[in-house]
């Protein structure tokens, strides 16, 4: 095989980026992200969705599902994708800075509204600011895209509406902030009910509601907004469950049972 055909680390790790913002559904050629990434790295689309396909092929949670992916490229993945298992924080902000100089962009361009007001920053306060924004930012990226942009409460399908809630803490848990099974794509007003553990949800995926919100349940807003949510069941996404043993410690820990 000619050198210019062979993949170089920088597009394995946009390969990568890529992978995990799409449902498994889309791994194709027609995909019009999977175009544009094929455009700016200047392969054909089919050779973009086969790289896709072979992350699939390593990704733990296709393997338990029994899917095997493409196999015939996992050499090359599988040191991509070990690197981002052990520390996802570097590897999404340094992907993410690689597609934003591929698009003719800075980091500081393309998030330009994320990292508002952090301008007065200077040195390793700056630095380490723009990553966690960034990494944030695409943290719900990949949130969204599991739940195929819709509340997973309510099915609310406005991409303004919905947040990326974390199960475990962001400022306590630094090794799962990336880890989508640590984020539920939620409304905004779910989203602060499930923080402040108004609600919670089982290791069934089962709505709970909190005795403290029942005080509550001769106000008409409980009616119109928690009255049916007891025992719901979630709007499951087609990727990455919330991880069982992360919905054990909300209940226990934040849930005002």
């Amino acid at each position: 095989m000619p050198a210019r055909n062979l993949w170089t680390r920088e597009e394995l790790i946009l390969a990568l980026n890529l992978y995990i913002k799409l449902p498994f559904g889309k791994l194709h050629s027609r995909t019009s992200e999977i175009i544009h990434l094929a455009n700016i790295i200047g392969r054909n689309a089919n050779a973009v969705a086969m790289r896709l396909n072979n992350f699939a092929a390593v990704d733990p949670y296709h393997q338990r599902r029994g899917i095997k992916g493409l196999q015939g490229g996992i050499k090359q993945v599988q040191p991509i994708w070990d690197a981002f298992v052990h520390n996802k924080d570097e590897l999404l902000f340094e992907s993410e800075k690689i597609l934003a100089g591929k698009e003719q962009l800075s980091i500081e361009k393309k998030y330009a509204s994320e990292l508002h007001g952090i301008e007065h920053l200077k040195g390793e306060y700056k630095i380490r600011e723009v990553r966690t924004r960034v990494n944030q930012n695409v943290f719900r990226q990949i949130v969204l895209a599991n739940y195929e942009v819709k509340c997973a409460i309510t099915g609310i399908n406005i991409p303004d509406l919905l947040l990326a809630s974390h199960i475990l803490p962001w400022s306590k848990y630094e090794k799962e902030r990336l880890n989508p099974e640590n984020g539920i794509c939620l409304s905004a007003l779910y989203d602060r009910a499930f923080d402040k553990g108004y609600i919670g949800i089982s290791a069934g995926y089962e709505v709970m509601v909190s005795p403290q919100l029942r005080m509550y349940e001769k106000e008409d807003y409980y009616a119109q907004h928690f009255a049916s949510l007891q025992d719901r069941i979630l709007h499951l996404p087609k990727k990455y469950l919330p991880r069982k043993e992360f919905l054990e410690w909300h209940s226990k820990t934040v849930f005002k049972n």
